[in-house]
């Protein structure tokens, strides 16, 4: 751990290296602002209350996307694989959605839904076609041996998806769900900067795009992926813990 924790530290130190020398030879704070000049405009946001209101409001936005997509893919994975007339009508729709870019998703649900719900639907849009793969391999690849064995001992069919099914799936569930919140946090800020709710993340990104306060940008960009971090590491332990409870 502590080996890892300095080619962590060494491999940032570098970049930030890298970065202030950039923005030394090009001199031009509103192309490339050096990292003390983005800490500093960090560290002035922070201290606002309004900072913190647009970050819970961002959060709040994509964590309802995601659970509502997560839901949703699982729902719809369970009727694909259960009914063939189930998955020759709801595969092909899945399948455009994946297909769809963020953009265009993010301008279609604006004509729809009010500003601050697109980047709900557009998680979520992004979310399902995700979940819903991960969810229908892992029904498929369920053990037949040990479908079988329930058989055998007449279990109920809630005993056979909690005992059999549950376990079977979680592993791919847990993979769909790492792999959705980072789309879904991607998608969700894109779709704030294309709808630009009252209070976003995204909204001040574009703003700050749109009046060339470069050091704003790059300081909302460093909260977007510390978010992002953060998030994944908190999702990552939560399935942890699932995994360990379902052993246990």
């Amino acid at each position: 751990m502590r080996d890892k924790t300095i080619r962590v530290l060494a491999a940032l130190l570098f970049w930030l290296a890298v970065w202030a020398f950039a923005a030394w030879r090009v001199n031009a704070e509103f192309l490339l602002p050096g990292p003390r000049k983005v800490a500093e405009t960090l560290a002035a946001l922070g201290a606002t209350a309004s900072f913190w209101q647009t970050i819970l409001a961002s959060l709040l936005r994509i964590f309802a996307g995601m659970l509502l997509g997560t839901l949703l893919g699982a729902l719809l994975a369970v009727l694909t694989t259960a009914w063939d007339w189930a998955d020759a009508i709801l595969t092909p729709a899945i399948r455009v959605i994946r297909a769809i870019p963020v953009a265009s998703f993010s301008l279609l649900v604006l004509l729809w839904v009010y500003t601050n719900r697109v980047p709900v639907a557009v998680s979520a849009l992004m979310v399902l076609p995700v979940v819903w793969g991960n969810v229908s391999q892992g029904i498929r690849q369920t053990d037949p041996l040990l479908l079988e064995a329930a058989k055998v001992y007449r279990f109920g069919r809630w005993k056979t998806v909690k005992l059999v099914y549950i376990p079977s799936v979680l592993p791919y569930f847990a993979s769909g769900c790492h792999t959705a919140l980072g789309l879904a946090w991607k998608a969700g800020v894109a779709a704030e900067v294309l709808c630009i709710p009252k209070q976003a993340i995204g909204t001040q990104v574009y703003y700050s795009k749109y009046y060339l306060e470069t050091p704003e940008l790059f300081a909302w960009t460093l909260v977007v992926l510390a978010l992002s971090f953060l998030m994944e590491r908190g999702l990552a332990a939560l399935l942890l813990r699932l995994k360990g409870g379902d052993k246990g």
